[in-house]
């Protein structure tokens, strides 16, 4: 009999931790699904003196954060421009000789010192892919020569290396390009 009272004591402390572990995993999960009800959410960080806001009706849907950097597209005034913002400071960085209402940008990404800026563009029905140096101010298309589709630039984080996807021969590769717009020859794997 006092054994069966003592595994039924065991029980109902164990069912009682069981159902405390479940309300608190519940209560957690409640508080990370709740945090995410609000995406995407807008800053309320300036964007410039005036008080504009960074976010636009037609944004950048994944904006790329560096270091200290977020570099972003967005529509503004009936043009779709890049945008560097320094978090810290808490403000965007001119960005001298690099918007054009020539190239429509997409998929920028940022060094992590923030000095080069790399971004797919159409310009005149052409796609390339296009290094700015901020710098220099100066905007270089380093797949000028190359016949293909490309999208979606990945720079590396010290500026040197551009790797992003081109349609040659009807099929998504992957090129890899030095900050010169020259092609890194690396060894293919086995299939």
């Amino acid at each position: 009999m006092e054994k069966d009272a003592n595994e039924s004591l065991r029980r109902g402390k164990r069912s009682s931790i069981v159902k405390r572990l479940h309300w608190l995993s519940m209560i957690t999960l409640s508080g990370v699904l709740g945090g995410c009800s609000a995406y995407p959410r807008l800053l309320s960080v300036p964007f410039d003196p005036a008080g504009r806001s960074l976010n636009s009706p037609a944004a950048e849907t994944a904006p790329s954060v560096a270091s200290r950097y977020v570099v972003f597209v967005s529509e503004r005034e009936k043009r779709q421009d890049i945008y560097l913002y320094d978090l810290p400071n808490q403000r965007t960085i001119a960005l001298p000789g690099l918007n054009s209402l020539a190239v429509v940008a997409e998929h920028p990404d940022v060094s992590a010192d923030g000095r080069y800026i790399v971004f797919a563009g159409n310009r005149q029905g052409r796609s390339g892919i296009f290094l700015y140096d901020r710098q220099t101010q100066q905007l270089r298309n380093l797949t000028e020569n190359l016949n293909a589709t490309v999208r979606n630039p990945s720079l590396s984080a010290d500026g040197n290396t551009i790797a992003f996807e081109a349609n040659l021969n009807g099929q998504w590769d992957i090129l890899v390009y030095n900050r010169s717009g020259r092609p890194l020859d690396l060894p293919t794997p086995p299939r």
